[in-house]
């Protein structure tokens, strides 16, 4: 038999009920986790997979690659929501690496999207060189904080909010009811954002084990401003460690952190900083231009342990992607897209008006800049600069200047930033 032939006798197909535990079992084989999957785990897991859209490639009656991708809603710059494709639980095992299998899977499902009309495909990057041949650019960053509780210089007398708010401690069934509409104000504030649905808080809250590790509760808090309303909710643990002196040295390690408005935002990282015990603070996944280092006296007691791309974004339409967002400016410009693997590819005239909105339509005029879709992606969402793509000969410029119309157009005051793991 030929590699070919071998290619050739594995099925991708999308799973039926009966084959969730095999697909899962190669789930966990290529997460390198214990292949182990118990009925209970299968079960819990079952509601959560749109079939139709949940792949797996089978040789024989083994399940040896993994995808799936359900529907999500992403912020764009000035706030409006695109449809998305959003693609996660993508894994090859070991014994079936380089035969194509992901790209079966990946040209299956993006042509899918594009039928069904979603504007993007999102996912976040295991690995960096994977998806760009896919035409995926990263388009948001995140940062992770360690602040030094000690250093900062913040009173430790702090006795709450002196802005008229409060800080609460809640219960997991006080964060399922304010957390849904905490989160859709917060995410029409932000682009990069996607959608969170009822399972999301079902699962971070413990009414819903997926079956893996027993839950342990964090602990919540909530900031009330002084008319009662929330405006922030934090999630977060804590370690249990005493030193060699028998001193409180303990972590507070954050989970998530959600916050509408400044004052929340400073609110709870004082309350966080202000725990018994608590030495050190460890933010999770952060814009990566935080306001956080400057909520404290001291801003060198949060020092950035991690920072890295996270959400990636593959356009399917071009034409509404760019009519989706608003401009920070009035321009032309007139892009050569380039798609190897897809559609999207072509000659796009973008017309931004004085009021922000902007038109877009396919021209026969000639090109001002010529780049990928992918890094068409990274400078959709303001994040990246078109000047920066031309000089690491990303992005070729047709016409001078062209790049820096770009950057006035596309770039935006503050950086994108999804939260979220999917």
């Amino acid at each position: 038999m030929t590699p070919h032939d071998a290619i050739d006798t594995i099925d991708v197909r999308p799973i039926t009920t009966p084959d969730i535990p095999d697909w899962l079992r190669a789930l966990k084989t290529g997460f390198l986790r214990a292949p182990t999957v118990s009925g209970q785990e299968a079960e819990a897991r079952a509601p959560g997979l749109l079939l139709s859209r949940t792949l797996g490639a089978f040789d024989g009656n083994r399940c040896v690659a993994t995808f799936r991708s359900f529907p999500q809603e992403l912020t764009v710059v000035g706030g409006a929501a695109v449809p998305a494709d959003a693609i996660s639980n993508v894994t090859v095992s070991p014994t079936h690496r380089r035969r194509g299998l992901l790209t079966r899977m990946m040209e299956a499902d993006l042509a899918a999207a594009k039928e069904r009309g979603d504007v993007v495909a999102t996912l976040i990057a295991a690995e960096y060189p994977i998806y760009g041949r896919y035409g995926f650019g990263p388009v948001t960053t995140t940062a992770e904080w360690t602040i030094d509780v000690p250093r900062t210089g913040l009173d430790p007398r702090w006795a709450g909010p002196a802005d008229g708010g409060r800080i609460d401690l809640v219960d997991p069934e006080d964060v399922r009811k304010a957390g849904p509409e905490l989160h859709e104000r917060f995410r029409r504030g932000r682009p990069g954002a996607v959608s969170r649905d009822d399972r999301w808080w079902q699962i971070n809250t413990g009414l819903l084990n997926l079956g893996g590790e027993p839950w342990k509760e964090p602990f919540y808090a909530a900031y009330r401003s002084a008319s009662g309303e929330v405006e922030g909710l934090v999630a977060y643990e804590s370690d249990d460690n005493w030193g060699d002196a028998n001193q409180p040295r303990n972590t507070a390690e954050v989970n998530w952190l959600l916050a509408v408005t400044p004052a929340a935002e400073r609110a709870l990282w004082r309350y966080l900083c202000s725990i018994d015990w608590i030495t050190r603070v460890k933010t999770g996944r952060r814009a990566p231009d935080d306001l956080l280092p400057h909520f404290l006296p001291d801003p060198r007691a949060a020092r950035i342990t991690t920072q890295s791309d996270w959400l990636w974004v593959r356009i399917l339409d071009v034409v509404r992607a760019l009519e989706a967002r608003t401009y920070g400016a009035a321009g032309t410009l007139v892009l050569e897209v380039l798609d190897g693997s897809g559609s999207a590819g072509g000659r796009y005239r973008l017309q931004a008006a004085p009021d922000g909105t902007a038109t877009c339509s396919p021209t026969a005029e000639e090109a001002q800049l010529t780049l990928s879709v992918a890094d068409l992606a990274t400078l959709w969402l303001g994040d990246e600069s078109a000047v920066r793509l031309v000089a690491l000969g990303r992005v070729r410029e047709r016409q001078e200047g062209a790049a820096s119309v770009a950057d006035a157009l596309l770039r935006t005051s503050r950086r994108p930033w999804c939260p979220d793991i999917f």
